[in-house]
């Protein structure tokens, strides 16, 4: 199995510090790397991970690297360090529609192909709570063991007149670590025909 861990962690070293301990490029060539996923963060990751698995896609095994960044506003860096002015591998990223322009101009900055881009209304949280239905995404919640925790959350004063869309997507944030276990469950949870068409492109693009 492809040791993708090991070069996620020197692209991320090498973003943040300028020199990873181990090199990257030596990575790349290891494990054939060809390809990296640009994300905001690990519940995308998550995710997507799941979306691979429900796919039975080894991604790490196909030298596809998931990349979250950390934030939207570290693209520059990564784009620069991974795409054809770094270690010349395929970006494709997914975002947020408010960070749209801002990853377009980071790809083209560093000479990547803009349309390997899949945008979000509001998040993929937003995306995957559309997609299965405010009652589902409140079972699945209850299944979780969480719905004395959603219904006290649903009865604070900040939440009166929000959609119940609103409500479940800003719940999913409000936890450490939730938006991440979610992102597995809902995507489990998806229908074949009802994945988020950013979710759907994404894997389509390899």
């Amino acid at each position: 199995m492809a040791d993708m861990g090991t070069f996620r962690n020197a692209v991320t070293e090498w973003a943040a510090a300028g020199i990873p301990r181990v090199p990257a490029q030596d990575l790349v060539d290891r494990e054939h790397v060809h390809s990296a996923v640009l994300l905001e963060g690990p519940s995308d990751a998550a995710a997507v991970d799941a979306m691979a698995a429900r796919h039975g896609r080894d991604l790490a095994a196909e030298g596809i690297c998931v990349l979250p960044m950390g934030g939207a506003m570290s693209v520059g860096r990564f784009a620069a360090l991974l795409g054809p002015s770094g270690l010349d591998l395929r970006l494709i990223g997914l975002c947020d529609e408010r960070e749209q322009d801002f990853y377009v101009r980071a790809l083209r900055r560093a000479d990547a192909a803009p349309h390997d881009l899949f945008v979000c209304a509001a998040d993929l949280e937003d995306e995957l709570i559309r997609a299965l239905g405010v009652p589902v995404v409140t079972q699945l919640v209850e299944a979780e063991g969480e719905s004395r925790q959603l219904q006290t959350f649903l009865q604070q004063p900040a939440q009166q007149g929000r959609l119940a869309q609103q409500q479940l997507r800003r719940f999913l944030g409000t936890k450490s670590g939730r938006k991440i276990h979610y992102g597995r469950v809902l995507v489990d949870a998806l229908a074949p025909h009802h994945v988020p068409a950013p979710l759907e492109g994404l894997f389509a693009a390899f």
